[in-house]
């Protein structure tokens, strides 16, 4: 099997967001964060959250938002091992800048709502002396993006806002497709079964 992501069609390697509409007022949470975070207009008529779920919320998205943060410092560890072919390389590119969208947009509804968004760590610990081969690389890019699979279907029944866990799990989706493809250029089965945990 060729190490390459070209024959995977890009739709299915794309969630495209754009961020739209802004919130007035902390009252109503889900119009803007809803509409910032997953771009969709017909969710936007919000939702009424008290002071202490807004808090609990705001927690979630910044562990969520460290998590992207992370996961955009592997892409770059990845990229930068000069590990990644030609045909890879695209692609773990265009992966890393799905986490600059989503980091962006969770850091974003954060501030919306009152917080403060947690900052990338000057210096993450990766296992960069294991990395010598592309398929070392993938294959650590694969067990990140699983992470954050079960990072984020832990996350979607916590949040008290429902438009938030709608958005959360489009993320996840988009997590899911990642390391389906990983998965898939590694040679493995690319949904090893029918759950996910």
């Amino acid at each position: 099997m060729k190490n390459t992501f070209i024959d995977m069609p890009s739709q299915a390697l794309f969630l495209a967001r754009r961020r739209a509409m802004s919130v007035s007022g902390a009252a109503v949470l889900s119009a803007g964060a809803v509409a910032l975070l997953g771009g969709r207009d017909a969710l936007a008529a919000g939702a009424k959250v008290n002071a202490k779920d807004l808090e609990t919320d705001v927690r979630i998205l910044n562990t969520a938002l460290g998590a992207e943060l992370e996961a955009v410092a592997a892409y770059q560890v990845g990229a930068e091992s000069g590990l990644l072919g030609k045909g890879v390389l695209p692609v773990a590119l265009q992966f890393q800048g799905h986490h600059k969208e989503h980091a962006a947009a969770i850091a974003a509804t954060v501030q919306k709502l009152g917080g403060k968004p947690v900052a990338a760590k000057d210096r993450y610990e990766f296992p960069v002396d294991k990395l010598k081969a592309e398929a070392d690389v993938l294959r650590f890019a694969a067990g990140l993006e699983r992470g954050a699979i079960s990072a984020y279907l832990g996350a979607v029944p916590l949040f008290a806002d429902r438009a938030l866990a709608q958005v959360a799990a489009s993320i996840l989706g988009d997590e899911a497709m990642h390391w389906a493809v990983l998965r898939q250029v590694l040679g493995e089965p690319p949904v090893p079964s029918a759950f996910m945990s």
